[in-house]
């Protein structure tokens, strides 16, 4: 199996995976956030296939944080309210940045070998989008599994004495 079709094999599984995440999810915005991610991965995988097919390939301007923040920002209000996660979806979310740190190291080695300079821009793409994914489900893990220290860490909150 070459690179190319290792990457289509990997974008395929993550597409079921997150499929399968927000369809088991509880967590409004994580749900939300595992279906966007789901749509950066089918996207990766029409590029893939442009790709093998000698294709030219554009790609658009929306990013998986773009995606996200949009999710937050309409969710906001729950969001606020307690978070509380079944350790089955905390396991999602360890699963999916294993899953995207996996994609970034493949795209990372396939780059070393990449010749064409359409095939290291589509590469050097690929490994910042699983980078923001990996960063996104590593943020919500830690909201979930922490809240309040996720707060006043996000938030910057300041810790006075008493």
């Amino acid at each position: 199996m070459d690179a190319l079709e290792l990457a289509m094999r990997m974008e395929t599984d993550a597409i079921a995976f997150y499929t399968e995440a927000a369809r088991k999810t509880r967590y409004p915005a994580g749900k939300k956030m595992f279906e966007a991610i789901t749509q950066d991965e089918r996207r990766h995988l029409e590029m893939i296939a442009k790709l093998v097919k000698g294709l030219h390939i554009t790609h658009s301007d929306v990013t998986p944080l773009q995606n996200v923040k949009t999710v937050f920002e309409a969710m906001k209000s729950e969001m606020m309210q307690k978070a509380e996660a079944t350790q089955d979806e905390l396991e999602a979310f360890r699963i999916a940045m294993r899953m995207e740190k996996e994609g970034m190291e493949h795209y990372q080695k396939t780059l070393a070998h990449a010749t064409k300079d359409l095939e290291r821009t589509f590469l050097e793409q690929l490994i910042r989008e699983e980078q923001q994914h990996y960063d996104i489900f590593a943020n919500t893990y830690q909201f979930l599994s922490d809240t309040g220290n996720w707060f006043m860490w996000e938030e910057r909150g300041i810790v006075e004495g008493g």
